[in-house]
């Protein structure tokens, strides 16, 4: 009896495993057919862009240029093909030609939505970052379109020194030192905080922890989240950091102060201390030194200087922001840092 029960839970133990192999040949495959249907479809909508530009180049028929030869287009392909030939549709397949008028340089990695977002930026420089972190990052649709919408490229090169904004689009190592993974400002729009709140800095933790898979995205690649209200014990006197993360390609903690104010001398002191723990009490041998970001509504840019000088911890003061900002303002200034050059 013994043996019987033996074999008849080895045989389930064996269908589980056929169950679990089956189940991977069928995704990989469905993976594999997307893939090839994604490849495809950005190939198809690359060539009706290039017939489209090579006929209005030939310089033939010239009264259906522009609006009318796509109207006319998308009416006959609608008529011919079915949907999916919108003038929108047509007017984005001319578009994603002329910025990518070479094949080899399309990937076989991203999607058609993702060029659709693609070449809703203008700028050369900032496109060609936001592919690179895209296919580094793997980012989604819906991720890319918030990084685009949020301005990152343009944030990152304000906080940056003139010689990073041209850098920004040809790293392939991307925000992998200290000094350029810190943003400022962080856009924390998705925390939906209304701008008549009160809100108190216990209410921005509990929001950004409610919205965690947010957060890091803002945060960029590499960070892990460790804890919050993370205890530090120094004789009989108790601290708590408000957010402690690991970012896995500095190989160092990232400790995280909120303030709802404008942040003072003695919150960079503070997280010195901090710091110092972390190096003395938590870090190993194959752990580099923690970084500190104080996160502040608002900040005096004089007194951070002066109250981090001669600090050897990387401490950061960045602000964040509740709202999306103007990106017209962000790119304007982009612009007079290049110009200056």
């Amino acid at each position: 009896m013994k043996e019987k029960n033996t074999r008849m839970k080895h045989r389930k133990v064996n269908y589980k495993q056929l169950l679990s192999n089956i189940g991977v040949a069928i995704d990989t495959a469905r993976q594999n057919t997307i893939r090839a249907i994604n490849t495809s479809l950005v190939k198809v909508n690359w060539e009706i862009g290039r017939h489209i530009v090579e006929y209005e180049q030939r310089g033939k028929e010239r009264a259906e240029y522009g609006a009318e030869l796509l109207r006319k287009l998308s009416r006959d392909l609608g008529q011919r093909y079915g949907k999916g030939f919108g003038r929108r549709n047509i007017l984005d397949m001319r578009r994603f030609y002329l910025v990518y008028q070479k094949w080899q340089t399309v990937s076989a990695k991203l999607s058609w939505s993702h060029y659709i977002a693609l070449i809703s930026v203008s700028d050369v420089t900032a496109r060609k970052y936001y592919e690179k972190h895209t296919l580094k990052e793997n980012l989604s649709v819906r991720e890319l379109e918030r990084q685009i919408n949020s301005s990152l490229f343009e944030r990152l090169a304000l906080s940056k020194d003139k010689k990073t904004v041209f850098n920004l689009s040809k790293k392939r190592q991307m925000l992998f030192h200290a000094t350029e993974t810190v943003k400022d400002p962080y856009v924390l729009d998705f925390l939906q905080i209304p701008h008549s709140d009160k809100m108190t800095e216990k209410v921005l933790e509990q929001k950004i922890i409610d919205n965690l898979q947010m957060f890091l995205l803002e945060l960029g690649k590499g960070f892990t989240f460790v804890a919050r209200q993370y205890r530090i014990s120094l004789r009989n006197k108790h601290y708590s950091i408000d957010l402690v993360f690991y970012h896995r390609i500095l190989k160092c903690f990232v400790l995280i102060d909120l303030k709802t104010r404008n942040v003072a001398h003695g919150d960079i002191g503070q997280m010195n201390l901090y710091l110092n723990y972390f190096k003395s009490e938590e870090n190993v041998a194959s752990d580099t030194e923690p970084i500190g970001i104080i996160l502040s509504a608002e900040k005096d840019e004089v007194l951070v200087e002066y109250a981090t000088g001669g600090i050897s911890n990387k401490i950061f003061v960045s602000k964040y922001q509740l709202y999306l900002p103007n990106k017209k303002q962000l790119q304007n200034k982009v612009k007079a840092i290049r110009d200056s050059k």
